[in-house]
């Protein structure tokens, strides 16, 4: 079929298939996930900057 004869052949076409419909159906499943709202990257900022103000306190 095709020409090919080597079956090692069919097998990395039917992997490069499944890594497509996997990489599409992760991508549509993640697509806004991760992103932080304003109020949560406030409070992250907040915490970040009064953690490295106990920071430099404890140097000096």
């Amino acid at each position: 079929m095709f020409g090919i004869t080597d079956p090692g052949i069919y097998m990395a076409y039917l992997m490069v298939f499944l890594c497509l419909i996997f990489a599409v159906v992760f991508g549509i499943v993640n697509w806004n996930k991760g992103k932080l709202t304003d109020e949560e990257t406030i409070e992250t900022d907040l915490k970040w900057e009064e953690k490295e103000e106990q920071i430099k306190k404890e140097i000096t």
